[in-house]
């Protein structure tokens, strides 16, 4: 009898639930991936600050600390969609519970919002899209609607930017950038650890390997 009714009706309720709650997880644990990539990367990025800092490369040095900044901030932000995800899965358990006592599932604002906020990060979009129209017609969302008031990350970077990258220069350099909040050309220099030709092929690479990262 149950088989007749999922062919005549599709999957019940708490099935569709249960679906979208291995789907969340899923996606958490690909963020997760993400991030712990992400972390090497920047890990890298770092040490290579430090190296063209010891050879007074100040220009390389803030152009990569730059990158850091941006991928401090985008770790950030994973960190967050994954914690909006862990929020769905609640609020999907708290809808499988009313279920079983109402026959259907019920329209959710806190899902809706949840899910416009995860549709726009790019390493989960096309998922939550999906997850999101199928929501839409199980009655949980409303028609979906674009935020177009999503900030361009560029411009937020470039408002925030200087501060920011001074300040990581002075961590990375130890205190030898970035102390004054503007960075100065004349700097010490030391002896070199490394060939130039290695450390311009690093910033080079991570700059290329962070920006993969960093657009999903």
């Amino acid at each position: 009898m149950q088989t007749i009714n999922r062919f005549l009706y599709g999957p019940t309720p708490e099935e569709k639930v249960r679906a979208w709650q291995a789907k969340l997880r899923q996606e958490s644990r690909k963020l997760d991936r993400d991030m712990r990539q992400l972390e090497v990367e920047t890990n890298k990025a770092r040490t290579t600050v430090k190296q063209l800092a010891k050879k007074g490369d100040v220009k390389s040095a803030r152009i990569l600390a730059r990158e850091v900044v941006r991928s401090q901030r985008q770790k950030d932000r994973l960190s967050v969609s994954k914690a909006r995800l862990g929020s769905i899965g609640t609020q999907l358990q708290h809808q499988m519970a009313m279920a079983k006592v109402t026959g259907s599932l019920q329209k959710s604002t806190e899902i809706m919002k949840l899910s416009n906020s995860l549709v726009k990060l790019p390493q989960i979009s096309q998922s939550m899209r999906e997850m999101s129209m199928e929501m839409t017609k199980a009655g949980i969302l409303e028609e979906m609607m674009e935020d177009t008031l999503a900030l361009d990350d560029d411009e937020e970077l470039e408002e925030e930017a200087d501060a920011e990258v001074d300040q990581v220069l002075f961590q990375l350099t130890d205190g030898k950038l970035g102390q004054a909040g503007s960075v100065s050309a004349e700097l010490p220099s030391t002896e070199q650890s490394v060939e130039d030709e290695e450390i311009e092929r690093n910033l080079e690479k991570y700059r290329e390997q962070l920006n993969g990262i960093l657009s999903g």
